[in-house]
């Protein structure tokens, strides 16, 4: 298979296996572009991107914009602040203004679960989600999958973990449904209270016990607690969470083999993980970083070849 069977990128339950496999291949080849001297391919010359940012972003900002100007695309930056957005012009008419400015494709951050569903339903043009509120984050879950298997092979059978702020992270969601497709089980934890009842019908095992659930894991995925999504306390401190929560090289080194961590960033440094893990030789989140320019390359190659 050398083609994808979607034709945007709105989130990873829409992909299958077969897809999965062909963007990690091709993130291969262009793995080794980015590590050469000269770092740049033609292969979106010609081609327009639009980057529309109407929730903050720095770092898959800065990951999408550096692959497009890797592949030679015309790219256009867009941010919600200070925009007709914030006059109270649509969505929908945003994107038609931008579009008509003769745009190929679309990477879409928003604030609202499903905008990047609603505005492929809405908008003749290829739309890439990166990240729609507590919804989706499909190129994240990518570089993830990529970065991981890149360091213990295959994913079928292996023990992956997913730690912390399951309720509004998109990366979690997204994250599950990669690693099921490419063969794995998916394990999450944290505070009950952060656990959505919804996470039963993924065929994800819950455990609320950090090491216990560690000590049955061959990678621990840490994320943050998205203090921002949040409208009310879900746990009585920061402290205690730490305390529960919190990996410590004290911690990884009680457990008898090597996990693999990964974080998707931003860290907070002692609190869902202290610097010693992050900054360890087990840890694979500078990996993650890089990879993520190879993965947001092939998935808009992929995309760009399937234009009409």
């Amino acid at each position: 298979m050398d083609d994808l069977s979607v034709n945007n990128l709105l989130g990873i339950k829409y992909l299958n296996t077969d897809d999965l496999k062909l963007i990690f291949k091709t993130a291969d080849n262009f793995k080794e572009v980015i590590n050469r001297k000269i770092k740049k391919v033609p292969s979106l010359r010609d081609i327009t991107i639009a980057n529309l940012f109407f929730e903050n972003s720095t770092r898959t900002k800065l990951s999408f914009e550096l692959a497009q100007k890797r592949l030679s695309a015309d790219v256009l930056n867009f941010s919600s602040s200070g925009s007709s957005i914030s006059k109270g012009e649509t969505l929908i008419d945003t994107v038609n203004n931008i579009l008509s400015m003769k745009v190929d494709m679309i990477v879409m951050r928003h604030p609202s679960p499903g905008a990047s569903v609603f505005l492929s339903k809405n908008i003749d043009s290829c739309i890439i989600n990166a990240g729609d509120g507590t919804h989706e984050h499909p190129t994240q879950a990518l570089l993830d999958a990529y970065s991981l298997q890149e360091k213990i092979g295959y994913l079928e059978n292996k023990n992956i973990l997913i730690v912390g702020d399951i309720m509004h992270s998109r990366v979690a969601l997204s994250n599950i449904f990669a690693y099921q497709k490419l063969g794995a089980n998916v394990t999450v934890c944290g505070p009950k209270s952060l656990i959505p009842n919804y996470i039963s019908s993924l065929n994800v095992k819950v455990e609320i016990d950090f090491k216990k659930a560690l000590n049955n894991s061959d990678a621990v995925n840490m994320l943050r607690i998205q203090n921002e999504r949040m409208s009310e306390t879900y746990f009585p401190s920061i402290r205690e969470y730490v305390q529960q929560y919190g990996l410590t090289k004290d911690i990884l080194d009680s457990i008898d083999r090597k996990i693999i961590v990964m974080h998707p960033g931003p860290i907070n440094r002692g609190v869902e993980i202290t610097s010693e893990v992050a900054d360890s030789e087990q840890a694979i989140i500078l990996d993650q970083v890089e990879n993520g320019v190879a993965i947001r390359m092939a998935v808009m190659y992929l995309l760009a070849s399937k234009l009409k």
